[in-house]
C-alpha cells in the first residue's frame, strides 16, 4: 500500500461532505449542532436541508437530549460540536439519554486532542476516548484520514445504535486513496516481525513515519490502524503481537483509558507482552501550535521510534 503523507486534508471536511451525500438518500436523517456548524462542517448539510438541521446554540446538554428525542421518533441522528464540550459537558446526557436505551445517535465531534492548538487546555480534550469507551452500548471510532472518515460516516449511518467518532481540527496526512474498510477489525497497514505499532487518528501517519525510521535501524515494525477502539476484537491484537513480541500504542490522547488502555487490557489478560505507550501523560494541555504541542508532549515519529526500541529490548 502506498501512502501520500505529504498530502493533507481535513477529516471534518470529509464529515460535512458525506453528510451532504447521505442527506439525499436518507430522508429520515437529521443533523444537530451546537452553534459550531462552520467549524464542524455540518453547515454543508444545513445549507441544503435546512428543514432537517437544528442549531441548538451553545447548549451541548440540550444537543444530546434533543438528539435522543429525534432518535426515539425513528430518526437517524448526527449530533456535532467540539469534542471538549460534547463529551465533557454532556457526558451524563450521552450516558443516560442516548446510550442507556441504545438510541440511533451518531455523536461526531471535532477539534479533539492537543492539536486544537492555541485554544489551550480549556478546549483540548485528551480524555474523551476513555470517557466514551466506558459507556455501555457505545461504539468508539477514530478515523485516520479524509477517506477513512467518509467511509466511517457512511458505515455508522447504516449501523443501528449509538456511536462516537472523534475528528481533529488540523489537516491529516492522506493514508488511503481507495479503501474498502472492514470496521469489525483493526487494519494492518504494514507487516512486521519485531514490534507492533498500534495507532489511531492522526497518529497513524506518525506510526508510518516511525516504521521507515525503524527499518533504517533494521527493526521491522508492523503498523496497525486501530480505527475502532470499541468493540475491539482481542484476537486480532494478540495475533499481531504473537508475530512481533512487542508493542507500542500511539494516540493523541491520555495514556490512561484510551487506545493504550484498550490494548493493555487485552494483552494483560491474553498475551503479556512488552508494551510502551505514546500519548499524553497525567497532565493538561497548553496553548501552542499543533506541531509544537506534538513535539512538547512526545507524540512524534521520533518518540515512537525510541519507544519501539525500548519495547524490543525488553524482549531479551
Amino acid at each position: 500500500m502506498d501512502f501520500n503523507l505529504d498530502e493533507k486534508k481535513h477529516t471534518r471536511a470529509a464529515y460535512g461532505e458525506t453528510l451532504l451525500r447521505l442527506g439525499e438518500v436518507k430522508p429520515n436523517m437529521v443533523v444537530l449542532d451546537a452553534d459550531l456548524s462552520s467549524s464542524t462542517k455540518t453547515s454543508m448539510f444545513a445549507d441544503k436541508y435546512s428543514n432537517r438541521f437544528f442549531n441548538v446554540g451553545c447548549a451541548e446538554q440540550n444537543l444530546m437530549g434533543m438528539a435522543a428525542g429525534f432518535a426515539l421518533e425513528g430518526r437517524t441522528v448526527f449530533a456535532s460540536c467540539f469534542a471538549m464540550f460534547g463529551v465533557g459537558r454532556a457526558w451524563e446526557q450521552i450516558r443516560n439519554s442516548i446510550a442507556y436505551d441504545a438510541l440511533n445517535v451518531k455523536i461526531v465531534l471535532s477539534h479533539a486532542g492537543l492539536t486544537v492548538g492555541q485554544d489551550g487546555s480549556s478546549h483540548q480534550i485528551i480524555e474523551d476516548l476513555s470517557l466514551m469507551r466506558v459507556i455501555p452500548n457505545m461504539r468508539v471510532m477514530v478515523p485516520a484520514d479524509y477517506v477513512e472518515t467518509e467511509k466511517m460516516i457512511e458505515y455508522v449511518a447504516d449501523v443501528p445504535g449509538p456511536a462516537y467518532i472523534r475528528l481533529s481540527r488540523e489537516k491529516t496526512p492522506s493514508i488511503y486513496s481507495d479503501y474498502d474498510p472492514d470496521f469489525a477489525k483493526p487494519q494492518t497497514l504494514i507487516d512486521g516481525s519485531d514490534v507492533t505499532l498500534f495507532s489511531c487518528g492522526l497518529m497513524v501517519a506518525e506510526a508510518l513515519k516511525a516504521h521507515e525510521k525503524l527499518s533504517q535501524q533494521e527493526i521491522s515494525a508492523e503498523v496497525v490502524n486501530v480505527h475502532t477502539l470499541k468493540p475491539l476484537p482481542g484476537d486480532d491484537i494478540v495475533d499481531s503481537v504473537k508475530k512481533t513480541g512487542a508493542a507500542v500504542t500511539c494516540e493523541e490522547h491520555s495514556i490512561h483509558g484510551g487506545l493504550g488502555g484498550a490494548i493493555s487490557e487485552i494483552l494483560c489478560e491474553n498475551y503479556p507482552t512488552p508494551l510502551k505507550k505514546i500519548g499524553v501523560g497525567d497532565v493538561f494541555g497548553r496553548s501552542g501550535s499543533a506541531q509544537d504541542l506534538m513535539a512538547a508532549y512526545n507524540l512524534t515519529s521520533d518518540d515512537i521510534v525510541e519507544a519501539a526500541k525500548k519495547a524490543v529490548n525488553q524482549k531479551h
